[in-house]
């Protein structure tokens, strides 16, 4: 049986078709701040999932992952243990992520990234806040602290991601960056700093410094917020 066969076996009752139309009503009246979450995640599934009532999978979304933002973060694998959910309705739900992503990474982009420090976190925020695994990214910027690139150099397990400093260094180097900013999350939700961190972000300046390459900042993302080690004067 096809993708689209499977999501369109269920018949839509007249009343679901109401339901729908009242919902798009509601939307183009008031726009998202109209709608709750288990709502807007309806909407967002309602083209992938045509003949279907979304209100009950919407629902077991914000159940199993605890918000919105999760819900939408979600990896494929556990979004595939909700029912109702198959490949063409998770794509719809992976693509708007992925739009966040790009929308918060498109203003950081036309920014001096630390006077948009607002930009930073937010982008920050949506493409790792919610991963359930531990990811090292550095965002590499040009004398007038311009964003060159933003690399993912690593990605580990729930609690725990290798990073290399000279690895870091060599790609400064190679992108002619004169200062970086370190980044990982914490899937656990707490962004507290561990000793490891600390000792890790020591050893990268240590490199840096000779080479004319400054560390500003090293961020922690959490679930619901950010750390920053100069903050803490950890830098």
């Amino acid at each position: 049986m096809s993708e689209r066969t499977s999501e369109e076996a269920a018949p839509a009752a007249p009343d679901h078709k109401d339901h729908r139309l009242r919902l798009r009503q509601r939307f183009r009246k008031t726009g998202e701040q109209g709608l709750a979450d288990y709502e807007l995640l309806e909407f967002l599934l309602f083209s992938a999932l045509p003949r279907r009532d979304t209100k009950p999978i919407a629902k077991a979304m914000l159940q199993r992952f605890g918000s919105f933002p999760a819900a939408l973060a979600a990896p494929r694998e556990r979004l595939k243990e909700i029912p109702g959910l198959s490949d063409i309705s998770i794509d719809a739900l992976q693509a708007v992520h992925a739009a966040v992503i790009r929308y918060h990474s498109a203003e950081l982009d036309r920014k001096r990234v630390l006077n948009s420090w607002q930009s930073v976190t937010d982008y920050l925020q949506a493409a790792m806040g919610h991963s359930d695994v531990e990811q090292f990214r550095v965002l590499f910027m040009d004398k007038k602290n311009a964003l060159i690139a933003d690399e993912v150099q690593q990605t580990g397990t729930v609690d725990h991601t290798p990073v290399y400093p000279r690895e870091v260094i060599r790609r400064a180097l190679e992108h002619a960056a004169t200062a970086i900013i370190l980044v990982h999350n914490h899937p656990s939700g707490d962004p507290t700093p561990s000793r490891a961190d600390i000792r890790m972000t020591r050893q990268i300046i240590d490199i840096a410094e000779p080479l004319g390459i400054t560390v500003h900042d090293h961020i922690v993302v959490g679930l619901r917020k950010n750390i920053s080690f100069r903050s803490l004067n950890l830098i």
